[in-house]
């Protein structure tokens, strides 16, 4: 029988990755717990400890090979339901790239790392933009992994592409571990009232001291996405295996449902579940 809606808890954010098989700049001497392979036999038993049935597995390199390596992943895996790939917005050969990754379908959305760009204007630059609505012409959705500065431009990508869905990664990347919320309040909120964006509740921890956090360090920054966003807009992702770097998969899982206390039942399982499986067409 097939498994109803109801029943499918969704992790909207992973990673896997192999040294062995790409280079991943982002790596370094203070992530070096990270620097081995994490592949879908690392995960499956995990997810199955607390009940995900689903995941969606998320870029981590500007890759097209990449992209296609998550893609044969996702079909020797069932539990892969989708993958968020890298595409280059700016490359005139976009098309022809989405026309490659659109007949695979697990293909579900795409994401750059925004918060490496050196300008910070980067998502608003005319190249871009026109990537961008590309991704809105053939209905992708954008993962997009920014941090306090970039959130004043979602607004202008909105008004031109009122259409492409996006979501923030990460909420942002509020700076947790010196608890300051102020500039990521002030830039949050106006995003926060643009129906066709959601935000994932993940890669909190690591935002947080590593070695320190407690649960009521994230609480401030949960609640007020919770506030704005409402959990109709939220999905849960645990952001594995970056999270290693402050907290097991199982940290990560319990401290959501701890947080998410005052969140009814029926809304709960929006954010662990449905709300992927719309917003991705799982």
């Amino acid at each position: 029988m097939a498994q109803r809606e109801a029943e499918i808890v969704v992790d909207a954010h992973h990673h896997f990755w192999d040294p062995g098989r790409f280079g991943y700049p982002w790596m370094s001497p203070e992530t070096k717990v990270l620097a081995r392979p994490f592949l879908p036999r690392d995960l499956k038993g995990l997810i199955a400890e607390v009940g995900v049935t689903r995941t969606v597995l998320v870029q981590t390199i500007s890759s097209l090979d990449e992209t296609r390596w998550f893609l044969k992943l996702a079909e020797a895996n069932e539990f892969i339901a989708g993958v968020v790939g890298w595409v280059d917005l700016r490359s005139s050969d976009l098309p022809n790239v989405l026309d490659e990754f659109t007949s695979h379908p697990k293909f579900k959305g795409v994401r750059h790392q925004v918060e490496d760009e050196p300008d910070e204007s980067w998502l608003i630059r005319e190249d871009v933009l026109h990537g961008l609505g590309e991704l809105a012409r053939r209905n992708i959705p954008y993962d997009l992994l920014v941090r306090t500065p970039h959130l004043k431009f979602v607004p202008k990508i909105a008004r031109r592409f009122p259409n492409l869905r996006m979501v923030i990664d990460h909420i942002a990347k509020p700076p947790i571990a010196r608890g300051e919320m102020k500039e990521w309040v002030r830039e949050l909120a106006p995003v926060a009232k643009i129906p066709n964006v959601l935000c994932k509740l993940s890669g909190m921890i690591t935002e947080a001291d590593w070695k320190g956090w407690k649960v009521q360090n994230l609480a401030p920054y949960v609640d007020f996405v919770i506030e704005k966003f409402g959990p109709k807009r939220l999905m849960f992702g645990s952001d594995w295996p970056v999270c290693l770097l402050a907290g097991s998969y199982r940290q990560v899982w319990e401290t959501l449902q701890e947080l998410l206390y005052s969140v009814s039942g029926e809304d709960k399982s929006r954010v662990f579940g449905g709300n992927a499986v719309a917003f991705y067409n799982l």
